[in-house]
């Protein structure tokens, strides 16, 4: 290829909209020489998904600007499935703002406008961007040209797409045919070639508050998310997606079937279970810790509160301070005059259960024999969520995790790690999960501890574990804890979304803290390995991903009322009762509806509430020793013998069946 060619030159398919030169990323309009490796990105892949939401936020907050000229922007990046753009305005968009801005987006989408980068200086940027204080925020934090560094921190908070590369650029956004410049933004892109790329395959979502760069310290701007698809199918397909998550939100539901809820008294992201939701979640924990027990864990059990000297040797203060609650100063005491006659202390409420886990551990000595020595705990842990980021069951601050800490050898490490993973898959297949892959966090080098050895070997220890495992392994670079790398188990649930879920991670750093040894076999005093495996995540986590992925209507096991009896007149109670006393006898969470409802309404309210088995019973029923029964989808079963229908319930409680 001559010196002189772009990547139109190289690629003619529409569906080509970038390119990676040596890796990066790149505009179809990059100048590439023979020297240079280039592969095309396509507009369905992950790469070009991207590129198509970065490029339609920036036509979103062009049509904004357009309406309003006085909205200062904030940053505009893609994200999971769309994008979003913050605006700095007067008042909150309202829905006919959004429908205007809709109208705007069409027009400058059919109007197939250029997106065309040029690489500016830091005080060219800012003689331009002037009018725009948030864009002169983020060329000060990238500190001109130099962006290595700066891109990792700005990162986390979106803003590398604005100034994350090695370079300052803007891309204006120009008439195809005259050059004309309608409009610019500081962006490091790339970008689809032109507007109308964008096609017909986006829509915008919805609005909310954000503060500036995610800090509560900050001013609070006005946010516009969208998605974008590569074709018109594909948004549709989204969109049914969306209506079906909907319907299964588990905030929903868990007030419709009266689960749980978040008393304004109590405070924001601290959950109280109602009776229903308590069976649910007792189910949950039982069949927990009856896995745990049936594979070699000690269970374990420690306190909501600790002296905040514990957290300063686990590192946990210098790495997590902002995610704790501020502490309790206690045990000062005070004469008559004011003086302090007894230091206080500093308490904490504890964000995690694993220090408390490694004073077990160091009790007492520990042989070799006791090596794996595996620690459980259905520990309740506190941690200062920003309230914008509280979301149901999902994102609180008060939560139950099923942590456990395993202890082993060096040469134990591979075989630990491989069965915790099984015991993983075994444990979510139970509950009703089947479909996983897993993901290999690895280290950040900004914050971690440790060596350049222990990460290295850790890391490959997990690697070589995963890939045994025959499940698709994704890679998530720098996403590991500051003490080690871990395997990340991502399950699918009914609708196709993924969860994370289960985490196994290895940790050097604080078997090194606390100074936890055990006696190996030739009498010499060694450091164990230690192994933090999450299970479920937290309870209330996992409550709120299964009522979404069985959108309620749970298995039999899990059921909170697994049979209701439904009597055909008020004289046939009595007998039906008798058939529930018998359930009830073994074991079944049994009701009956005695109200004054008609049958069919009695019918309905079960089903609005899920039950799982309706048993109906009249006067043929009474004669014959039998029940009738109705299942979730509305088909009915006559005439069963009562002996019958109860060895039929037992047996699907007991297979863990969903009926």
């Amino acid at each position: 290829m001559s010196d002189q060619k772009t990547g139109f030159d190289l690629f003619t398919e529409r569906s080509i909209v970038a390119m990676r030169v040596n890796g990066e990323l790149r505009d179809l309009a990059t100048t590439v020489s023979e020297t240079d490796t280039v592969e095309p990105v396509e507009i369905s892949s992950p790469d070009g998904l991207n590129i198509l939401r970065h490029s339609a936020a920036h036509v979103m907050a062009q049509a904004v600007q357009s309406i309003n000229p006085e909205a200062k922007l904030g940053i505009g990046p893609p994200v999971t499935d769309g994008f979003y753009y913050d605006f700095d305005v007067e008042t909150p968009f309202t829905p006919e703002d959004v429908k205007a801005i809709d109208k705007a987006m069409e027009r400058i989408v059919k109007q197939g406008q250029r997106f065309q980068r040029r690489v500016v200086t830091a005080d060219a940027a800012r003689i331009e961007l002037a009018n725009e204080p948030y864009k002169l925020e983020l060329i000060g934090l990238k500190g001109g040209a130099d962006g290595a560094a700066e891109a990792i921190e700005l990162g986390t908070d979106n803003e590398s797409v604005e100034v994350g590369g090695a370079e300052l650029t803007i891309y204006d956004n120009v008439d195809a045919k005259t050059g004309e410049v309608y409009w610019s933004d500081l962006c490091r892109g790339p970008h689809l070639p032109s507007t109308r790329l964008i096609g017909n395959g986006w829509s915008l979502q919805r609005t909310a508050a954000a503060y500036w760069r995610g800090s509560e310290k900050n001013k609070q701007l006005q946010r516009i998310y969208g998605t974008a698809w590569a074709t018109k199918d594909e948004l549709r397909a989204y969109q049914s997606r969306l209506e079906e998550a909907a319907k299964r939100d588990h905030r929903k539901l868990g007030q419709e079937l009266d689960l749980f809820s978040f008393p304004e008294e109590i405070g924001s992201g601290l959950a109280v279970f109602h009776p229903k939701g308590g069976i649910i979640r007792a189910e949950i924990e039982n069949y927990m810790r009856e896995r745990l027990l049936a594979h070699g864990y000690d269970l374990v059990n420690t306190p909501h509160i600790t002296k905040g000297h514990l957290f300063e040797t686990s590192q946990h203060l210098n790495w997590y301070r902002e995610g704790m609650f501020p502490p309790m100063h206690l045990d000062e005491e005070v004469d008559a005059e004011g003086n302090v006659t007894r230091q206080g202390q500093d308490y904490y409420l504890k964000p995690m259960n694993c220090p408390m886990h490694n004073l077990i551990f160091k009790a007492r000595g520990r042989s070799y024999r006791e090596l794996p020595l595996r620690l459980a705990e259905f520990g309740t842990v506190y941690r200062y969520e920003k309230s914008g980021t509280l979301q149901g069951l999902t994102r609180v601050r008060g939560l139950t995790q099923d942590d456990a800490h395993i202890y082993v050898t060096q040469d134990q490490v591979k075989d630990e790690v491989a069965s915790q993973l099984e015991f993983v898959f075994e444990t979510l297949r139970g509950y009703g999960l089947t479909d996983f892959y897993l993901e290999l966090s690895t280290r950040d080098p900004a914050k971690s501890v440790g060596t350049d050895e222990q990460w290295d070997a850790a890391t490959d220890t997990l690697r070589e574990v995963a890939e045994a495992s025959g499940l698709e392994l994704v890679a998530d670079p720098g996403g590991a804890a500051f003490y080690g790398p871990k395997i990340s188990v991502q399950a699918r649930d009914a609708i196709g979304r993924t969860w994370q879920l289960s985490t196994v991670q290895l940790d050097f750093n604080q078997p090194e803290l606390f100074d936890l040894e055990f006696t190996a076999s030739d009498g010499t005093r060694q450091q164990p390995v230690m192994i933090h495996r999450a299970l479920l995540g937290s309870i209330e986590r996992f409550f709120a991903i299964l009522l979404e992925h069985y959108a309620g209507a749970f298995p039999v096991w899990l059921s909170p009322v697994q049979v209701i009896g439904i009597p055909v007149a008020e004289q046939y109670e009595d007998y039906l009762w008798e058939v529930l006393a018998k359930l009830k006898a073994k074991g079944v969470r049994v009701e009956l509806d005695s109200s004054s409802d008609r049958m069919p309404k009695k019918i309905r309210n079960a089903t609005l509430q899920k039950v799982p088995f309706q048993l109906i019973a009249g006067e043929d029923d009474r004669a014959n020793n039998a029940v009738s029964f109705r299942f979730r989808d509305g088909h009915q079963e006559n005439g069963i013998p009562v002996e019958q229908a109860i060895d039929r319930i037992l047996e699907a409680i007991t297979t863990k069946a969903q009926v």
